[in-house]
């Protein structure tokens, strides 16, 4: 059989990513930036570099190139008059993922990040084609993985599988090397791999990292942000999944100050969905990491400040000072303060009571299913336990892989769990095989998992498989570990109540319906007690939270206006 090429996204969408704009749209960037020149052979920005944001080129070329952590160098792509280099890195103000180079003199308007967003909002049709050039160059880059990290060890080692997990939710590229099959990558891990060691990587910058964690890599790349936020915010949103990119989205848009904060990345458990189907305005479907990417920018465009990954181990309400804030106390020892607080820290992945299955997370136990696992479980059986459309999602993405996917249910079927689509689906895929009334009862293997064995709740008869990849998709519990100080009132299975649903300890207090017992904190998503646990709700409740911060932003302004007048001697005015 004839290996037909894969097109790559600039040969399919070359004109999208790299446009040239006219005489007009060139008038209507310029007026928000400042005017530049640089001399034949000058840098306009190298790799690693910050704060740069869109460079018009008005005359002249410039030549961009991604090089990667070991020094290779590839054109991408030459600019000429009219058009424009940057990518949805250059919104916030990131590290540059690529090198300019003026091949000629060039004359060039610069766009600041701040100037950049306004550009987008204020410009709409102008600003909707740049944004689609902006995510297109950055899937690109992905695509071809040169311009970030370079991960050096076995594809299938679960510490290769956990860091590609993280730079790809993240949205940054990376590639991955085997030390048998590559001369570069043969020669570094003959110095640097010794016994048990799993994984190198090499950043841009030249380092070389063995075995790292995820926040070693963040730093290396440039991905974590360390600056200081001493401002005051409208609101902080902790949870990054689709309720709390939501409530970015809508709160930036309408003028308030807002900061988005998460331990990992940017779509929390729906960024892991392989295709969402049931969601409006998408009739083909889409997958949760598309989903969760527009957000992403879509958030950014309208100011929201991102912070991930960050990690928030604590908030204090006791609302000192005379803004009446909140604190929030990240990882890393930063803090930062807030006006209004949204929480939206979704749930963790539920983890049954079996021995053994923690020394196999990351060796053949999944709690997701993306691309990375469809292409090692590819030809294989696989289990999948659970019965949610997570469950089903899964099933029907790696039944396109798998030889054979064997969904494992504690009930009598998938009706009161799983959407009819989905069922629907799944009765109709030939490799798919439902068994109900079954529950794990032990894992084997040596280094990384080699048997399951599942028990009929009916009748006690075990079975026993050999299989190298099981799936786990069976509910999570609330990640509220940093409320335990403020009191917030919890439902018996831990998740936050909202509303009318709140006993209320103040009889004067009435909350909002996303509003917690404490005045000012909300819940969306998955963390709130009574929420759905679908995307469209968490995006519906994102949105809708944003009117009650307004009302509680209201009346605080109105309470403080009143004590500054009270505290004013006669005849003085605020």
């Amino acid at each position: 059989m004839v290996q037909v090429p894969q097109s790559s996204i600039a040969d399919t969408r070359g004109a999208q990513m790299f446009p040239t704009l006219g005489v007009a749209d060139i008038a209507r960037v310029a007026r928000f930036g400042h005017f530049r020149r640089f001399s034949q052979g000058e840098w306009l920005v190298r790799a690693g570099e910050s704060g740069m944001g869109m460079m018009l080129i008005l005359s002249g070329e410039v030549q961009v190139s991604q090089r990667d952590s070991l020094g290779h160098v590839t054109p991408i792509h030459r600019h000429g008059p009219g058009q424009f280099m940057g990518e949805v890195g250059q919104l916030s103000g990131r590290p540059s993922l690529v090198d300019g180079q003026a091949e000629t003199d060039v004359e060039a308007v610069e766009i600041s990040p701040p100037q950049l967003r306004a550009l987008l909002i204020a410009e709409a049709d102008l600003g909707e084609r740049l944004t689609r050039a902006f995510i297109l160059r950055r899937v690109g880059l992905i695509e071809s993985g040169a311009s970030g990290a370079t991960l050096i060890g076995r594809a299938k080692s679960a510490s290769v599988m956990r860091l590609r997990s993280f730079l790809g939710r993240n949205g940054f590229p990376h590639q991955q090397l085997e030390p048998d099959q590559d001369e570069d990558a043969r020669a570094i891990a003959a110095q640097y791999m010794t016994e048990g060691v799993e994984l190198l990587v090499i950043c841009p910058g030249g380092d070389v990292l063995v075995d790292p964690s995820d926040e070693d890599v963040a730093r290396c790349m440039g991905i974590v942000d360390m600056k200081e936020r001493p401002d005051l915010y409208d609101v902080a949103i902790i949870g990054a999944g689709p309720a709390g990119l939501s409530a970015a989205v809508y709160a930036a848009s309408e003028g308030l100050s807002v900061l988005v904060m998460d331990c990992r990345a940017y779509g929390g458990q729906a960024g892991a969905s392989s295709r969402i189907e049931n969601y409006l305005g998408f009739p083909t479907g889409i997958s949760g990491q598309a989903l969760a990417g527009r957000a992403y920018v879509q958030a950014q465009k309208f100011g929201a400040d991102m912070l991930i990954p960050a990690k928030v181990t604590r908030m204090s309400c006791d609302r000192s000072g005379e803004e009446q804030e909140l604190r929030l106390s990240l990882e890393d020892g930063r803090t930062v303060r807030a006006r209004t607080a949204v929480i939206a820290t979704g749930a963790r992945y539920r983890r049954p009571g079996i021995e053994e299955l923690q020394r196999f997370e990351g060796r053949g136990i999944w709690y997701w299913a993306s691309p990375i696992e469809a292409r090692i479980c590819s030809r294989q059986t696989v289990v999948l336990v659970g019965g949610g459309n997570s469950a089903g999602q899964a099933a029907v993405y790696l039944a396109n892989h798998a030889a054979k996917v064997i969904i494992l249910v504690r009930g009598p079927g998938l009706a009161a769990t799983m959407s009819r689509y989905l069922i629907d689906r799944i009765k109709s895929t030939s490799n798919i095989e439902l068994l109900p009334h079954q529950e794990l009862s032990r894992l084997e293997g040596g280094g990384a998992l080699e048997a399951v064995t599942w028990r009929d709740r009916r009748n006690g008869n075990e079975r026993r498989l050999a299989v190298q990849h099981l799936f786990m998709f069976i509910g999570a519990e609330p990640e509220t570990g940093l409320i335990a100080d403020c009191g917030l009132e919890l439902d018996p299975a831990g998740f936050i109540t909202t509303g009318r649903a709140c006993a209320c300890p103040l009889a004067e207090y009435k909350p909002e319906l996303l509003e917690s017992s404490l005045p000012g904190v909300f819940a969306v998503g998955d963390v709130r007690s009574g929420s759905v646990k679908r995307v469209g709700g968490a995006i519906g409740e994102g949105a809708q939270v944003v009117a009650s911060i307004h009302q509680y932003l209201a009346r605080q302004d109105a309470q403080r206006a009143e004590r500054l007048g009270q505290a004013l001697p006669a005849g003085a005015t605020a």
